[in-house]
């Protein structure tokens, strides 16, 4: 496992399903506020999603939890993480 600071990973995250991303972009986006994880979007569409979160692997698996059942309008079929190696990503900005 690579590990950013002691406790804190950063992963890539890709949900896969009918995301309607005009919502679900901002609802990810919140609760992962309330989990004090960064977080960056890469891609969002209809079927995908595409992010890097980085904090504690607890609140990390807190987020799919929450990703998997959703707001009502969205039906997500699969989440896919990995670990990425800080040394190939660039910082995320401060929020």
């Amino acid at each position: 496992m690579i590990r950013l600071r002691q406790g804190k990973l950063r992963e890539r995250i890709t949900i896969l399903g009918d995301v309607n991303a005009a919502s679900f972009v901002p609802w990810i986006h919140r609760h992962a506020d309330k989990l004090g994880l960064s977080q960056h979007f890469f891609y969002a569409g209809t079927d995908r999603i595409e992010l890097e979160v980085a904090g504690p692997v607890e609140l990390i698996d807190m987020l799919e939890i929450g990703c998997s059942l959703g707001p009502i309008d969205v039906w997500v079929d699969e989440i896919q993480r990995r670990i990425v190696d800080p040394a190939d990503t660039h910082p995320f900005p401060q929020h």
